[in-house]
Formats: C-alpha cells, sequence, structure tokens
C-alpha cells in the first residue's frame, strides 16, 4: 500500500498546491506571454513546475530515509528548482542556467555517487570507467537530458508525458529488482506530474516552466543511472533509451542549426511537434503522435533491458533513423494529414435525429446521474471490512466537503469533492476486490462487475450526444491513462493474490471519468453530487467503527 499511498498523496498534493500558486503568480505577473514561437495565444502561468515539487517532495520525506543518495538528489533537484523558479517569476540568462545545471549534476554524482562507470557490452569486458572519465562524462549525461527534456516543452503535456512514461518504467524495474528508494522517487513524482497534467493537458491553464521541465528531466537520467549501475542485470544505457524522443529532438535540430550556420542554442519553430503542426496535425493530435513514438520507444528499453547495450542500440538508431527519413520524405512531398472522425462514419441516420431532438442525451445523462452514484455507494457495501485509518480519512474528507460547500465559493466546493473522490476511491475499490464481503459471491459479483459495463455505456453515449463545448473533454491523457490500464496489469509480476490489477485499474479508471463526465454535464449544479459524497465517505467512516 505504500507505493499506492505515495501516488495518491504526490498527486493530489499538487493538485491542491496549483490552484494556490496559480493566483500566486498571476498576481506577480509571472505568465508566459504569446509570441512568435509560442503556440498559445493568451498569457499563461508557469507555476507547474514549484507544485510538482513540493507534490513529489512531501512523500519523499514521510517515507524516505534520507541517506547519501536521498540529500544529494534532494539537493540537486532542489538547487534546480530554485534556479527554475527564479526564471519562471524574472527571467535569468542562459549561462545562469547552464551553470546551475553543471551544480546540480556534479552533485548527485559527487556526493549522490551516482555516476556511469561500465557500458556493459559497448566496451570490452570488466572495463570500467575511471573517475577521470567518469565523472565528467556522466555530469555530460545529465546536463544534456535536462536540457533535452527542456527543450521537448513545447506543447501542452508533451514534456510531462514523455517523463510519466519514463518514471513509470524506472518505477516498476526499480520495484522487480527491490529498489525501494528508486521506485517511491519515481512513483511520487508520476503522480506529481499526473496531478499536473489535469491542468497542462490542452488546452492548458498552467504551463511548468523551467522549474517542471529542469526538474523532470534532472530526475529522469539521474533516476535510470542510478537504477541500470546498481543492478548489473539492465542494460546500461536504458536510461538514454526512456527518454529517447528529447534526446533525437535536440540533437537533430542542434544539427541542422549547425548545418546552417547558426548557433545550435539558436531558438527556432523546427523541433518536431512544430512539423508536425506544419504537417496539418492539431495540437492534440501532435502530441498524441509523439506520445506514442515515446511509448514506443519505452517499451523497446523495456522489453531489452535484460539484452546487450548494442542491441538496444541498434534498436534506437533504427527507431531514430525511420522517424527523421519519414519527416523528411512528408516534407519534400507535401504530404499533409487528413483525418476523419471514426463515431461519425458509424453513426446511424436514427441516431442523429435523436441527437437533434436532444432525447439522447437525456436518456444517457439521467441513466449515467442515476447508475454512476449508485454503484459508488453499493461499492461501500462490497469490502468485508474497511481499515480504521480509511474510516478516520472519510471523516475528514466529509468535514472538508460540508466546509467548501457551505462556505466556500462553487469553485471551492467542485475542488473538494473531486478531490474527496479521487483520494477515497481507490482504496474503496482496491477493498472490494482483495477482501470482499461474505455475500458477495456467484449473482452478486456478475452485477456488479457488469454494473461497470453498463456506467460506461452510458458515458460514452453522453459524451457522443451532449452538446457542451465546455464540458468534458478527451485529452491526451486519458490516452496515457488507456496506455497504463492495458499495460501495467499484462507485467511480470503484477498479479494481486486472486485478482489481477487490471479490474482494480480498469474500475478506478471507470469512477474516475464517470464523475468527470457526470460533472461536466451539470453546469456547476453539484448539489446532488455533493450528498452522494457525503453519503459514500460516512457511510466509509461508520463501517471502519462498527
Amino acid at each position: 500500500m505504500i507505493y499506492l499511498s505515495t501516488l495518491l498523496l504526490s498527486t493530489f498534493t499538487t493538485i491542491i498546491l496549483i490552484p494556490l500558486f496559480t493566483a500566486l503568480f498571476v498576481r506577480f505577473h509571472a505568465l508566459d506571454m504569446p509570441g512568435e514561437r509560442k503556440v498559445h495565444l493568451t498569457p499563461i502561468p508557469r507555476c507547474g513546475g514549484i507544485a510538482m515539487a513540493l507534490g513529489a517532495l512531501i512523500p519523499i520525506l514521510l517515507w524516505l530515509p534520507l541517506h547519501r543518495f536521498e540529500l544529494a538528489y534532494l539537493a540537486g533537484a532542489g538547487l534546480l528548482v530554485l534556479t527554475g523558479v527564479v526564471d519562471d517569476l524574472r527571467g535569468i540568462g542562459y549561462k545562469i542556467k547552464f551553470v546551475g545545471q553543471i551544480a546540480a549534476a556534479l552533485i548527485i554524482v559527487v556526493f549522490g555517487d551516482v555516476s556511469i562507470r561500465t557500458l556493459g557490452a559497448l566496451l570490452p569486458e570488466s572495463v570500467v570507467l575511471p573517475d577521470w572519465v567518469a565523472v565528467p562524462f556522466t555530469v555530460f549525461a545529465v546536463v544534456g537530458i535536462t536540457n533535452a527534456v527542456n527543450l521537448s516543452d513545447g506543447l501542452d503535456g508533451l514534456a510531462g508525458g514523455i517523463s510519466l512514461l519514463a518514471f513509470a518504467c524506472i518505477g516498476y524495474l526499480a520495484f522487480q529488482g527491490q529498489g525501494i528508494i528508486i521506485a517511491l522517487i519515481a512513483i511520487a513524482l508520476s503522480g506529481a506530474v499526473f496531478g499536473f497534467l489535469r491542468f497542462n493537458s490542452h488546452p492548458a491553464t498552467l504551463f511548468m516552466g523551467d522549474t517542471g521541465s529542469q526538474l523532470l528531466g534532472f530526475s529522469a537520467v539521474s533516476l535510470g543511472i542510478m537504477l541500470t549501475q546498481e543492478y548489473g542485470v539492465l542494460n546500461k544505457i536504458l536510461p538514454f533509451v526512456l527518454v529517447g524522443f528529447p534526446v533525437l529532438d535536440t540533437i537533430s535540430i542542434m544539427v541542422a542549426r549547425m548545418a546552417k550556420g547558426q548557433s545550435p542554442f539558436l531558438a527556432d519553430k523546427n523541433h518536431y511537434h512544430h512539423k508536425l503542426m506544419r504537417l496539418g496535425f492539431s495540437h492534440k493530435e501532435a502530441v498524441i503522435v509523439i506520445y506514442l513514438l515515446q511509448v514506443l520507444l519505452v517499451t523497446g528499453a523495456f522489453l531489452m533491458r535484460e539484452q546487450s547495450e548494442w542491441l538496444l542500440l541498434g534498436f534506437y538508431a533504427g527507431s531514430s533513423g525511420a522517424v527523421l527519413l519519414l519527416f523528411r520524405a512528408a516534407e519534400r512531398t507535401g504530404w499533409r494529414w487528413k483525418r476523419y472522425d471514426i463515431l461519425d462514419l458509424i453513426f446511424t441516420t436514427r441516431l442523429r435525429a435523436l441527437q437533434a431532438k436532444n432525447i439522447g442525451i437525456k436518456v444517457s445523462f439521467r441513466a449515467l446521474g442515476t447508475s454512476l452514484p449508485g454503484l459508488l455507494l453499493l461499492s461501500c457495501f462490497v469490502p468485508a471490512g474497511i481499515p480504521v485509518y480509511c474510516s478516520a480519512s472519510a471523516f475528514v474528507l466529509a468535514g472538508i466537503v460540508m466546509a467548501a460547500w457551505f462556505f466556500g465559493s462553487p469553485w471551492v466546493g467542485a475542488a473538494a469533492l473531486r478531490v474527496s473522490l479521487y483520494l477515497s476511491i481507490p482504496y474503496i475499490v482496491y477493498f472490494s476486490e482483495m477482501d470482499p464481503a461474505g455475500w458477495v459471491n456467484g449473482h452478486v459479483v456478475l452485477f456488479y462487475n457488469l454494473s461497470f459495463g453498463v456506467v460506461v455505456l452510458f458515458m460514452v453515449a453522453t459524451l457522443k450526444f451532449t452538446r457542451r463545448r465546455k464540458g468534458f473533454q478527451t485529452t491526451p491523457m486519458d490516452y496515457l491513462i488507456l496506455f497504463a490500464v492495458i499495460v501495467m496489469p499484462n507485467l511480470p509480476g503484477m498479479e494481486l493474490q486472486h485478482y489481477h490489477l487490471n479490474v482494480i485499474i480498469t474500475k478506478i479508471v471507470v469512477f474516475f471519468f464517470g464523475f468527470e463526465v457526470l460533472m461536466g454535464e451539470l453546469r456547476g449544479q453539484f448539489r446532488k453530487i455533493a450528498l452522494v459524497t457525503l453519503g459514500f465517505l460516512l457511510i466509509m467512516g461508520i463501517r471502519g467503527f462498527i
């Protein structure tokens, strides 16, 4: 449970802190203004990075012993966060940022003992790099990847999604190898990024700024190097392939600039995300394409985690070459992306008529508004018992919901509802699957599980029939969640006693998405949802003490 608690704590700490820092950054005019190289059209706060840093820091301080590596990592990351905040608030030159990156890299290498001492099969067997080679080489790698992730932060959700995939792989490999320290840090960072993406997916309401992008790049490479150098069976170039797309983007664009006789550090609009948009991809579609490329690289790195370094290097070189050739061919031939709405192709005339009369949305929305809260309340009685600490937390959350709803603004009340539901639902689903009550058997189990499928049908119908433009909208983050639901349960060693992990994850995702869709259609009228949430929390609270 410590891994789940770390993920939830970092996620919701980040979500809670973001509105506070948003107000602060707006007050001090720390905004990312529209410009020639920017794709956004309105000023947006750059406060996501500091919220993520604090969101990840809290569970790290709570549950990790602070030994040499942990202290060095926190000191290096803290230095980058400090320089990033100053840059996001006031703006500093690239030279000062570069000095800060080198200093952070030296801290993690010299004091944290994180260094690349072996390259596996890339060098003759048993060759260990001496300190005078390993230290500068590792510093160069840390600074390079920190900047690569920083430069990839060009579209809404792009750098965050890329980093989230890398942290998920690092966390899982560390978990498998009993590297609890690395696993918990990676999971804490994953939760912080996940909470941030709730606000950064297109159209973004805030950016991570240099604070966030430097933190993510530095953390990914530091944890990756520590993991692969500590555990001899893991591929030594795996950390670089996990952030392979930002590395490819940075190298290719710098080479192209130097080929034109320009400075490699000259700013322009020739990153791959800019090229995708010139080829006709929308903002959201460009992010999804890059996510797919990053998924390909992370999957390859995972599958070849114990294979020869030459094999993984060949895979990365081949994948990078294919990307370069495809972009070059598309630009030379003038190819443009054409999109089709698959649902519209199969949407029958009869259903279109129902949509025109608003019958579809009335039926599906009312059905969702009844079935989803009912399923949530039913879930309270499925576990055989609820731990006291969960019940105590439920009472606290119930108090927060009542206070926010009766004494706060509608926005505060809605935020309290979401936080309470997101914090409590994973636990009730977990206990329902792991320790069901005696009466939950046979036909009851079938009915309970089928109820989730019914909710999904009503949810999809509501999304299709709705005409609201400001309700729930799918984002690239949703595709990351779908990827996690499909992949995570099928990883080796991820079975939980008698139930596969996908059952738990799928039910949590159904609840989360269902309430997002429902609240998106309610136009701010959340009184019924508030009553259901209070009832749910009070039942959880009472059950733990009887």
